[in-house]
């Protein structure tokens, strides 16, 4: 069973949710594991390549995580957001070399009490953005925890980028830029401001962080193919005499077996 490329949603607030969800969304009979952690599918399935990657949102409560996502997957803007119950999550479609590329974007619940829950949405996670609010210090000193809890539950391949929003909010900026920069070549992430606001690169954040997981993907394909390349020229031919004097040869590699 699958769920819809378009799906809000939300948890009620019952002591049995967290492990019902766990068990309905994120089993591994769910969401099977890829070598790469990104669903590839051939030309049989779907008539071309395509790829879908699962993206996390991640960060305190309200540093505009939903409306970041609500700004690039409906250009809408929520001055009213209400602290995300659980999980959301949205699908984006994008073209790169000729392949249809799909994102699908989760927005994880800021809140303490769901850390046990949110756990889960990690797996198969191929990008993540890490949120703070420029104007709220301890958001930022939070991106630490963060980034524990993200190196704990996903790969070390994963692509990742520092967002500092709600740059629109200059004149109670408390987070410099140079500082969001500083961590971000300290941690080796990716580094941006943002607005959901008005939209300042919101769309490119996203974006960059995509290409960065097609780029990741497109290597290891590339380093396996040279790898069969190398194993085809280096095999090992084998010859045998036949009762009519003729030769057969075999042709072996270490996986042609």
């Amino acid at each position: 069973m699958s769920l819809p490329a378009q799906l809000r949603t939300e948890l009620p607030r019952h002591p049995m949710i967290p492990s019902l969800l766990s068990d309905l969304l994120f089993s591994d009979t769910k969401i099977p594991p890829h070598k790469t952690k990104a669903k590839v599918m051939s030309d049989d399935e779907s008539g071309g390549e395509e790829y879908l990657f699962k993206i996390v949102i991640i960060g305190d409560s309200a540093v505009g995580k939903s409306n970041l996502l609500s700004r690039y997957a409906r250009n809408e803007f929520n001055p009213h957001s209400k602290a995300t119950i659980g999980v959301e999550f949205q699908t984006q479609s994008m073209e790169l070399d000729g392949k249809e590329v799909k994102a699908q974007i989760w927005d994880t619940a800021g809140q303490e009490r769901f850390r046990a829950v949110t756990s889960a949405y990690y797996r198969g996670a191929v990008g993540a953005l890490i949120v703070y609010d420029i104007s709220r210090r301890t958001t930022f000193d939070s991106v630490g925890r963060w980034l524990d809890e993200l190196n704990t539950h996903s790969d070390t391949t994963i692509a990742r980028m520092l967002v500092g929003n709600k740059c629109d909010l200059e004149t109670i900026r408390d987070v410099s830029v140079e500082e969001g920069k500083s961590l971000a070549e300290a941690e080796g992430l990716f580094f941006m401001e943002t607005s959901a606001l008005d939209s300042t690169n919101v769309k490119k954040a996203f974006e960059i962080v995509v290409q960065e997981i097609y780029n990741n993907v497109s290597r290891k394909v590339l380093n396996l193919d040279t790898c069969k390349a190398e194993l085809t020229i280096n095999r090992v031919t084998l010859t045998k005499s036949e009762t009519d004097g003729s030769k057969q040869t075999q042709i072996f590699s270490c996986c042609s077996r």
